[in-house]
């Protein structure tokens, strides 16, 4: 089964607007399809393609780039023969997959893209960690793409569904409700969108036969993998990421969600751990989320990165983090999600698909946290801030039985002249209530 992917049509954008022009860096975890993509796309759309895979790659594929790369004429020729593949200005692509196992082939585009026969795709993770940057001129000319996990309309679409997500996204544009029956179907869709989350293996493990298990031991491949990559790559400072790696979920289980160090260890200090919630961020494991402590002023200009919350890049992955010691049917999430009790755990998990969902749709990820301690009334805690219409908005995260937003008030007054629209994200319909607009979390890929 093929899945259908948005990714593909920014591959397009720039094949067309780049024309040889620039490299496009695709970024992405490992086990996102960043390979898959990448081969599909040079299948349909030039006459050839030359796939070099820097986790295989031979020694004299290493020192063809290395040692032999002066006379670009002879280093294409040896290139084509080695590969047994026909090259043709201007309809060829060449790939470096996992770039960051091989840092010189990513200096080497410069000259690459300066010569402009073909076009160059490098993917990989870890692109920013010391050792992977070390002695490299980085390319001026790379463009970024970042790949994520299916969104909930790519599972949509992998489900058989090509029409739900229009309407939806219809009934967003206009501040509509979709309707009982409607917001019934969706929300169960999104309910085995939870569980099974968007790593293309997962999902694929899932439709097979609709089995959780099938896809939940897919999962555990995963998340093994990446306690693996760790060991491998995060020498000096393994321990430190999969100490806070493993404190995800009980943060994210709790009231307050801001990342404490102190779960780690009493006396871990942020400077201590600086690179090991990079190696975490860089590998797109996860998603951090920062403080702006003066929207005013800008999200990023006045963002506070000592103070943080840190969610898992697929909400999939979380479920299965969550128990990983347990097997499929001692997951209390899966029974919470199953049967609609998911108040149970619904901050951790609704929380987590919402900064999962704005990523997918471009957004860094702020929140806004003030703390009194003179006067517990003045505390405004936000979950998520996003720029929309250049505007400044506040978006909380509700379970279904909420009954006030002090905090959504008191950050609406505080910032009256730089506020755009208020969202609370829930599990019900499309609703305006007292100027905030409330809607489905299944929408919040629209945000």
């Amino acid at each position: 089964m093929e899945l259908k992917r948005k990714i593909y049509e920014g591959l397009l954008r720039w094949k067309n607007e780049s024309r040889g022009k620039s490299a496009l860096l695709l970024e992405g975890a490992r086990r996102i399809g960043k390979t898959h993509i990448c081969r599909r796309f040079g299948a349909n759309e030039y006459k050839s393609f030359i796939f070099i895979d820097f986790t295989i790659a031979t020694r004299e594929i290493m020192e063809l780039i290395e040692y032999q790369f002066m006379d670009l004429e002879l280093f294409f020729s040896r290139l084509s023969v080695y590969y047994n593949t026909p090259l043709y200005t201007r309809d060829s692509l060449i790939v470096f997959d996992e770039v960051q196992l091989f840092p010189l082939a990513r200096q080497r585009l410069k000259a690459l893209v300066a010569d402009g026969r073909y076009d160059y795709i490098e993917t990989g993770s870890l692109l920013s960690i010391k050792q992977n940057v070390k002695d490299i001129l980085i390319p001026s000319e790379e463009d970024r793409l970042e790949m994520h996990p299916l969104d909930f309309e790519e599972f949509l679409w992998a489900m058989g569904d090509e029409v739900m997500a229009s309407f939806l996204r219809d009934c967003f544009d206009k501040t509509m409700a979709v309707g009982a029956a409607v917001h019934r179907k969706a929300m169960d869709a999104f309910r085995q969108y939870l569980l099974v989350g968007g790593m293309p293996q997962v999902v694929l493990a899932y439709l097979e036969n609709r089995d959780f298990e099938a896809a939940d031991r897919e999962k555990k491949r995963i998340l093994a993998l990446y306690r693996n990559d760790v060991a491998k790559f995060a020498l000096g400072y393994e321990k430190r990421v999969v100490d806070i790696f493993d404190a995800i979920p009980g943060q994210l289980s709790k009231a307050e969600k801001k990342f404490r160090l102190s779960a780690v260890s009493k006396k871990a200090r942020f400077r201590e751990y600086g690179d090991a919630f990079m190696w975490l961020v860089d590998a797109m494991i996860v998603n951090h989320c920062f403080n702006s402590t003066d929207p005013n002023v800008g999200l990023a200009l006045s963002s506070d990165h000592a103070t943080q919350k840190l969610y898992m890049a697929d909400t999939g992955l979380l479920v299965t983090h969550t128990f990983h010691d347990n097997e499929y049917l001692d997951n209390q999430l899966y029974r919470a999600i199953l049967f609609d009790k998911l108040h149970i755990n619904e901050g951790m998990i609704l929380e987590n698909a919402v900064a999962q969902a704005l990523r997918a749709s471009g957004h860094r990820l702020y929140f806004y946290s003030r703390i009194d301690s003179n006067n517990r009334q003045n505390n405004i805690e936000i979950d998520f801030l996003i720029i929309r219409r250049n505007k400044v908005s506040p978006v909380e995260v509700k379970s279904a039985l909420y009954r006030s937003h002090s905090s959504l008030d008191k950050f609406n007054q505080k910032f009256s002249k730089t506020k755009g629209e208020s969202y609370i994200v829930y599990t019900k319909d499309v609703m305006v209530r007292e100027g905030v607009i409330h809607i489905p979390v299944y929408m919040s890929m629209f945000l």
